[in-house]
């Protein structure tokens, strides 16, 4: 027996005794749990399986990350400061008040109706964050219902739960509001009350924290309880994303990694400094030739990479009457930076057409920006006059993607150019994204610019060729455009959707992105 083993043993003997009796254990002994310190639930079962989020779902045992991005995303840096600094008081009090004070810092004054967080930023870290021995236990439930207990804000947790997870009932803290604002405290813990059509079956088991979780009402009436101790979570390995019983594609929020305390340290000393690198970027780009940005730019931490295929020689082989018209980029978005760096791995400026960029994103631009109107005939027309100008760089899709996901590419495109040349592009960024659905748009690309080592990845593929065009191939305008987006898709390693921009937008803003 190891010595965790040895220290162990006696501390269940008498936790099960002290919480038996506590169950009126003496009384009646039929309706008391039976408690396991191993965690081996059943490999198959019709039960209904209660679980401790937590305690038993979530590897990490700290929750201040989940509260940071909270108060980073839903309030301001400046909340987001405060929390950090209250984190040491959080350290030093009981659990259940350390949770108070953060409910506290991060919901006060938050206008309930806005509130899209759980929505739309965390179910990516909580994805992150489940241990993959746990998944499959809840995946051999057998078709019994699933009921997720947390401690969390039910406003966190429940989206996660529901849309991702599947889970059936979602057991978590609710939050008193006034004049539909979130007031910063918890009603007192749910019941058994209301969720009486859920517990009438028989067979109930449930698996708990070691510590936590177990005094919930809901355990009352469960048969067996199995306890997950920190060594077993220690040793799950995370959920990867192909088994994710829905696939995360829409995601928003400005940061990019999960703010443990010493992270969120860190993002805050590199604020005042990734501010102004941001600034020194911009303004290299800004005011600089292209000879002279590069080197500047890769010594101050940005990486660019470029792939050509061999058999193209800046299109040599491109017919003169077919030079009398502009080449049609069609690249999948990842930021608005996308033509930008294309302008400058190309060292010219090409015509760019946009739905909705803002007015402060134009300022410095190489490119010359277009405006569509989202009427069919008029921005046909709008595609043509300017591919009689130049080049031409469009981004089918019609609003970034920051998942390895391609949208649906709109195939107006397709129809009105005879050389089209794909390009696939990637990025990838350590502490802030610069792309978002909810906020200030005009701040993406500052956003991008203040991480230490952004890199941007670009592949120029191979034109399509003239027997897959609607012109010479007589293709229809729709089989061009899926066999682009698959041919990016491929170069990435991206899985092509159906969704379109309409989908992000109502899952991420709440809206049909109508600016």
């Amino acid at each position: 027996m190891s010595m965790a083993s040895f220290i162990k043993t006696p501390f269940l003997f008498f936790y099960r005794i002290l919480y038996r009796k506590h169950r009126g254990f003496y009384k009646n002994h039929a309706t008391t749990p039976f408690i396991y310190e191993t965690f081996n639930p059943p490999l198959a079962s019709q039960a209904l399986m209660i679980f401790d989020v937590e305690g038993a779902l979530l590897k990490s045992p700290s929750l201040f990350p989940y509260f940071m991005l909270v108060a980073f995303e839903g309030g301001s840096l400046l909340r987001a400061l405060l929390l950090l600094l209250s984190y040491p008081l959080t350290c030093l009090v009981s659990e259940e008040m350390g949770l108070k004070i953060m409910v506290m810092v991060c919901f006060f004054g938050i206008k309930k109706e806005s509130f899209r967080i759980g929505i739309n930023v965390l179910p990516k870290f909580f994805l992150e964050d489940v241990g993959l021995e746990m998944f499959e236990v809840l995946k051999r439930s057998g078709g019994g219902k699933l009921v997720g207990v947390s401690e969390l804000p039910q406003v966190m947790v429940e989206c996660f739960l529901k849309e991702y997870l599947e889970v059936d009932f979602v057991v978590g803290r609710e939050l008193k509001v006034f004049n539909g604002y979130f007031v910063g405290l918890m009603e007192e813990k749910k019941d058994i009350i209301g969720f009486e059509e859920v517990l009438e079956e028989d067979n109930m088991i449930a698996i708990a924290g070691f510590t936590k979780f177990l005094d919930h009402q809901l355990l009352s009436r469960c048969k067996e309880i199995y306890l997950v101790g920190e060594g077993d979570k220690r040793r799950w390995q995370k959920l990867p994303r192909e088994k994710y019983p829905k696939p995360l594609i829409f995601h928003d929020g400005r940061l990019a990694l999960a703010p443990t305390p010493m992270d969120a340290l860190a993002l805050f000393m590199w604020v005042p400094f990734g501010f102004v690198l941001a600034i020194f970027r911009i303004l290299v780009y800004m005011s600089l030739p292209t000879k002279m940005s590069h080197p500047l730019h890769a010594f101050s931490g940005v990486h660019l990479t470029v792939s050509i295929p061999k058999t193209k020689s800046s299109y040599s082989n491109t017919k003169e009457e077919e030079k009398s018209r502009g080449l049609l980029y069609a690249c999948n978005h990842r930021t608005l930076l996308d033509p930008l760096f294309l302008a400058l791995i190309f060292n010219k400026s090409f015509i760019v057409v946009s739905y909705s960029l803002s007015r402060i994103s134009e300022i410095g631009q190489p490119n010359k920006i277009v405006r569509l109107t989202r009427n069919r005939d008029e921005d046909a027309r709008i595609i043509d006059s300017c591919l009689n100008q130049g080049d031409m760089v469009v981004c089918p899709e019609g609003t970034t993607c920051r998942e390895p996901y391609l949208l649906r590419f709109s195939p107006l495109f397709a129809e009105l150019s005879e050389i089209i040349v794909p390009v696939a592009v990637n990025s990838h960024v350590t502490l802030f994204y610069g792309t978002t659905a909810s906020g200030l748009k005009f701040l993406d690309p500052f956003c991008f610019f203040m991480n230490p080592a952004p890199t941007y990845n670009f592949q120029i593929l191979e034109n399509v060729s003239a027997s897959s065009t609607c012109h010479d191939g007589g293709k229809s305008k729709f089989d061009v455009a899926n066999q682009v987006q698959s041919e990016i898709g491929k170069a990435l390693g991206f899985e092509c959707t159906r969704l379109t921009r309409k989908d992000k937008y109502m899952v991420l803003a709440g809206n049909n992105g109508t600016v």
